[in-house]
């Protein structure tokens, strides 16, 4: 049998030809991306990362928003070497440029730094048009710029933030936010909360609820086989055999023990200040904390400039960057791209590795060989018959 071979960047998997697959009527995949605030640095840190050559190359962007609120932020960072295509639908997206659909007012006024219920009204309608797209198909994937979650609330919108209201577009109940860098992947059992009321939200299914999905979207959006997952405890020194506190072992320890009956690798409960001061966390290939600032502090601390925040458990994709609005330096030219970058770069890599999941695990009785310490961006692989 003929071992046909290629090269691909480590961990990245092109989509497979299959005359069923309608993605393949497409030249790269479509990324749509929701303006968020436009008094923050949203703008600035989606333009920064369109104008590299190599984005185009990847994919086909398309920005919901409003291109005189893109010119006025490219303006104010003296940026003249890049344009945005205007058109009016994701249908007329040319593949070789960056695109933006107006889903605004041309009245829209930007307040740089400023928090503003016209901008909180932008946001809203930016995200809602690019929902619609991505429920239609006409996007792979959404990444979603930092929104202002004060000032995007109505009665259109009345959620924590861009999770919820996703979860509840696509009528998910179960979802993990789960933060992605190079060096960990983080998720929470309880998310935006008040501290007052976690660990009343602690029990023992949501805990075996957040560790089964995290599981899944491991293997099936990071194709790693059998992921080990690390559970850290609730209290001080994961409450020291019930010294601390009881929810460890009546709660944490028995979760657990089911999900290791299911065949979960999941190990713990962990103290988080040791478990993240040891350096333990690089042995695993995610944590659950159990409640966000618990997780969420540590990944920043890390992975401040390149972290990314994926929403596990939707059956779209939507990444985002790990950082807020930053009204302090809008329009300063300070802002840093990365985490946009990898936001990015990470929906492209799961809406790949969904593609081959879904097709290795349709048929299981087929074995592929990937060549994964080569270096190109393509990917070819064939069915190799077991008598052969």
């Amino acid at each position: 049998m003929r071992n046909k071979k290629s090269v691909v960047r480590p961990y990245i998997f092109t989509q497979i030809p299959h005359k069923e697959n309608q993605q393949m009527k497409r030249d790269k995949i479509i990324i749509g991306i929701s303006q968020g605030d436009i008094n923050g640095i949203g703008y600035e840190v989606i333009i920064k990362t369109l104008m590299e050559p190599r984005i185009l190359e990847m994919c086909t962007p398309i920005v919901y928003g409003s291109p005189k609120v893109a010119a006025y932020h490219k303006k104010a960072l003296n940026i003249e070497t890049f344009n945005f295509n205007h058109i009016r639908t994701a249908s007329e997206a040319d593949s070789r440029k960056a695109n933006i659909i107006n889903c605004i007012d041309d009245n829209i006024r930007v307040e740089l730094g400023k928090s503003s219920e016209m901008a909180g009204e932008a946001s809203y309608m930016a995200l809602e048009k690019a929902v619609e797209d991505l429920k239609n198909g006409e996007i792979d994937a959404l990444i979603t710029a930092p929104i202002n979650k004060d000032n995007i609330q109505s009665e259109k919108f009345n959620f924590p933030g861009h999770t919820e209201y996703l979860a509840e577009q696509f009528k998910t109940r179960d979802f993990v936010m789960l933060m992605v860098s190079e060096s960990m992947k983080v998720g929470v059992v309880v998310g935006h909360v008040p501290i007052s009321e976690v660990a009343s939200k602690i029990t023992k299914g949501a805990i075996l609820n957040k560790l089964r999905i995290i599981n899944q979207s491991l293997e099936k959006d990071f194709f790693v086989k059998r992921p080990r997952i690390a559970v850290l405890g609730l209290n001080p020194h994961a409450g020291d055999n019930g010294l601390l506190g009881k929810e460890e072992n009546d709660i944490i320890i028995p979760a657990i023990q089911r999900a290791k009956d299911e065949g979960i690798i999941a190990v713990g409960p962990y103290p988080a200040d040791g478990f993240f001061g040891s350096g333990d966390f690089v042995k695993f290939d995610a944590i659950l904390a159990m409640y966000h600032d618990q997780g969420l502090i540590p990944f920043k601390m890390a992975s401040f400039d390149r972290g990314v925040n994926y929403t596990a458990g939707l059956p779209i994709i939507r990444t985002s960057p790990a950082h807020g609005t930053a009204f302090d330096i809008a329009g300063e030219d300070k802002a840093s791209p990365d985490s946009f970058r990898e936001a990015l770069y990470l929906a492209i890599d799961i809406h790949k590795n969904r593609t081959l999941y879904k097709e290795i695990t349709k048929n299981p009785l087929k074995k592929y060989e990937i060549n994964q310490g080569q270096v190109d961006e393509s990917i070819d692989f064939e069915a190799i018959d077991e008598g052969n």
